[in-house]
């Protein structure tokens, strides 16, 4: 048993064996019934030494519901954040919109749009609540009554599926006098096809002027766009011909339906809109003759692709980046990835500036490849040509880079996009952690830690098992403890294997004293990770007494 090897606490000579028939004397004087593991627990925490962090207790402000019920709950207020404050009333399930909307007036909390946005967007209110808050936080001056705002709501509801909500809240905008924008149309039509509701977000479409809009150019694209980047082209086909005698199309309406069936390398029907495009008066641009060249190339047809790209060279058209990504995206797709990278060279021979998409392509190819330093060599010279890396991007390349060999390849990209002023995402920062614990290169762990802090990331359960991890790796084990007694004190409990191997390296170090006196050995006891018998377990001191 794990206690049975401790030798001594830190504060005291007590063992555990002249602590035995203490705790004998104490349960037999309990009765059968009151007897219970936690009486066990308190015995335990007033005779061992173990250091305690007192609670502060604060009473939350009373509010007043229909039935006049005060609420007095016991928290650490200085440990919430506003976001939690203001979501943590509708956990009090008070009577009315009165009493709610009295509850959050009393919050001291300085309300802005960011603020609305996570208390919207994070948790799990319901749509009620949601709509409920909502309504609480567009009366206070600090927040405007603009699309932006109704934007932030909408998204949430529409991402939970609280369609009705949703809708109720395009028709408040119209009596707030705030027409939706293009923006907050597609928000609500990705909602419904997102949910597989198209004949709801086709509906609502022909309904437009109820919610003071038309069904024009503008509006059908946006719901034609979303329709294929959901990949229901077909709906979008549909929706096109029906479309087609009451709403004038554009070059974009026909590239839109395009763009869709040739991601699904449909030629025959990418050939049909085409020839419908060039009825209507239409000219095919270098965006049409992109998608006409990537469906070639998924359908398998890289030849005619080639032909049709010779051919527009041949007319000394001026191509832009999208024809030549295509052409690159055809060849990583065969697996001719040098053959991509000769387009990439024609392309800046040509003159044509590549965008982050060619990029994008190439070095998400060279990783998968396994060829990190053409990877690296082409991420640098994307950052000297001054494309701005997303965050996503950064974190796409880390992915493959912290899966296989060490981390300095991962490193490096890093901390170049942090030198281009990249925002780097919590992802990535877990990435690098458990790539670092795991090759046991502390120092530069504590540093990208450090960095995701700085960075206004919080640090959570997975965060501190790959901090305690890579310090057991390297056998500091004093700063292992120290982390899991902060991980404790935030309310952290890590998995079993963590603390196995944490106890394990202790003992195996001989710091049997640290292993005893450790704050968290009693956490962990509570928490139930590891089981342990006190009644039963004999000090090492009292072995060596009896001599053995």
């Amino acid at each position: 048993m794990l206690v049975s090897r401790f030798v001594t606490s830190r504060s005291t000579s007590l063992s555990l064996s002249s602590l035995i028939p203490v705790f004998s004397h104490s349960i037999s004087s309990l009765p059968c019934s009151n007897f219970d593991e936690s009486h066990v627990l308190n015995q335990l925490s007033d005779l061992l030494p173990i250091r305690h962090t007192p609670s502060i207790k604060k009473t939350l402000p009373a509010f007043s519901s229909n039935r006049n019920n005060h609420l007095e709950v016991n928290v650490l207020d200085e440990l919430l954040t506003p976001e939690h404050k203001l979501r943590g009333i509708f956990l009090h399930k008070l009577n009315g919109k009165s009493a709610i909307e009295k509850a959050l007036t009393s919050l001291d909390v300085e309300l802005t749009v960011d603020l609305v946005a996570k208390v919207v967007t994070n948790g799990n209110l319901d749509g009620t609540s949601i709509v409920t808050f909502f309504n609480w936080a567009i009366k206070q001056q600090t927040v405007l009554i603009n699309n932006d705002t109704y934007c932030i709501i909408i998204k949430a509801l529409g991402r939970r599926k609280f369609f009705g909500e949703m809708v109720e809240m395009l028709k408040e905008m119209k009596n707030q006098g705030v027409v939706p924008n293009l923006e907050t149309l597609n928000i609500v039509f990705d909602s419904f096809i997102r949910a597989r509701r198209i004949s709801k977000a086709i509906q609502l479409f022909s309904g437009l002027e109820d919610y003071g809009l038309r069904c024009n150019t503008e509006t059908l694209n946006v719901v034609l766009t979303c329709l294929c980047r959901r990949s229901h082209v077909g709906s979008a086909s549909s929706l096109l011909v029906k479309m087609k005698e009451k709403v004038l199309f554009d070059v974009t309406t026909y590239n839109t339906v395009i763009g869709g069936w040739s991601r699904f390398g449909r030629v025959k029907e990418v050939e049909r809109i085409l020839k419908a495009m060039v009825d209507d008066g239409f000219e095919a641009n270098n965006l049409t003759y992109s998608y006409v060249v990537e469906c070639l190339g998924r359908a398998g047809r890289i030849d005619e692709a080639v032909e049709i790209f010779q051919g527009l060279e041949e007319k000394r058209c001026v191509l832009d980046a999208e024809i030549y990504n295509a052409m690159i995206l055809n060849f990583i797709a065969q697996g001719e990835i040098d053959e991509s990278v000769k387009y990439y060279e024609r392309m800046l021979n040509r003159g044509c500036e590549p965008n982050v998409d060619t990029y994008m392509r190439l070095i998400s190819a060279f990783l998968k490849a396994r060829r990190v330093a053409d990877a690296l060599e082409m991420f640098d010279e994307m950052l000297s040509q001054g494309v701005i890396v997303t965050t996503g991007a950064v974190t796409s390349f880390l992915e493959p880079l912290c899966s296989y060999g060490p981390p300095h390849a991962a490193l490096m990209i890093y901390k170049k996009a942090r030198q281009a002023g990249c925002r780097i995402s919590l992802t990535a920062y877990k990435l690098l952690l458990m790539r670092l614990s795991r090759f046991g290169k502390c120092g530069m762990l504590l540093n990208i830690w450090n960095d995701m802090q700085e960075s206004g990331y919080p640090s959570d359960m997975q965060v501190y098992e790959y901090v305690i991890n890579g310090l057991c790796n390297i056998g500091q084990l004093e700063n292992a403890v120290l982390v899991m007694e902060e991980a404790l004190e935030k309310g952290f409990y890590p998995s079993r294997l963590i603390c196995s191997k944490l106890n394990n390296k202790l003992l195996g170090s001989n710091k049997i004293e640290i292993a005893y006196s450790a704050h968290f050995l009693k956490e962990i006891v509570k928490a139930g990770l590891l089981k342990i018998n006190v009644l039963s377990c004999k000090s090492p001191r009292s072995k060596d007494r009896n001599g053995t």
